[in-house]
């Protein structure tokens, strides 16, 4: 790390605020909040935001580093834009590099670094270690969420009163992590990040919604000649978005650190 660099956030929601507070407080040494990109049009008063809202252009122009919170649409949007003009890009929602153009392009794309967060999820140096040793037999993961985190736009009436209807688990979704990952974009962040960091292993897919879940739940599972592993993690929900856990954002601020 040298000198102070400058960081724009792209975003200002349950995670792109808790970074921008946390910015502010100097929790990242090395790192200045320069602005923030907000669905308000740039130069909009925005009293809770302490920094310039700018464009997205503006921004990846007067920073070092552009940390993306704002979902896929955004990243799609403007992140190989923020690489291209050189700079580094901190990436939130992993679930969008499942889509295979996108995270090619994202990758190919420079002289700006791509960091892509753990978000949610816990156990990837290990896994990572013993694939590289060994391919892994099988990979599973398996998640709980509430049911009104699980709906989406694409559930036809039915469907969403099935959830709605719920008095105990249902599994919403069995099958590949690509596959889950495009059906619930907003939710299964961790099944792409899972499948970024053991590229070209099987990831299985399980996606439960119980009514009693007080806690977000992943449960990773994974065997092959290296060994057996299994990994939970309960994470409360953001309160300002039950779709996404409370850590996410200090997930995201841990990935910006290194990235300095």
């Amino acid at each position: 790390m040298q000198g102070t660099k400058a960081i724009a956030v792209l975003g200002h929601g349950a995670i792109g605020s808790v970074v921008c507070e946390r910015l502010l407080a100097g929790a990242v040494p090395g790192a200045r909040l320069d602005c923030v990109v907000t669905r308000r049009a740039a130069g909009a008063a925005a009293p809770d935001v302490a920094v310039p809202v700018v464009t997205a252009d503006e921004a990846i122009g007067r920073a070092d580093v552009l940390v993306e919170c704002a979902g896929h649409a955004a990243l799609a949007a403007h992140g190989e834009a923020a690489l291209t003009a050189g700079t580094d890009l901190v990436v939130s929602s992993a679930g969008a590099l499942a889509d295979g153009s996108l995270g090619e392009r994202l990758r190919a794309a420079g002289p700006g670094r791509l960091f892509v967060t753990a978000g949610a999820l816990g156990g990837l140096d290990v896994l990572t270690a013993a694939a590289s040793a060994a391919p892994f037999t099988t990979i599973r993961l398996s998640t709980t969420k509430t049911p009104a985190a699980l709906v989406q736009d694409w559930m036809d009436a039915a469907q969403k009163e099935e959830l709605a209807r719920a008095d105990g688990p249902v599994v919403v979704f069995s099958g590949p992590a690509e596959e889950a990952a495009a059906l619930f974009p907003r939710s299964m962040n961790v099944a792409a990040t899972l499948t970024l960091a053991l590229p070209g292993a099987p990831v299985e897919v399980e996606l439960i919604a119980d009514p009693a879940a007080a806690r977000v739940t992943h449960v990773v599972t994974a065997a092959g000649p290296i060994g057996d592993y299994r990994f939970e993690v309960r994470n409360h929900p953001s309160p300002a978005n039950p779709r996404t856990s409370r850590v996410v954002p200090y997930a995201v601020l841990q990935t910006l650190r290194g990235a300095l």
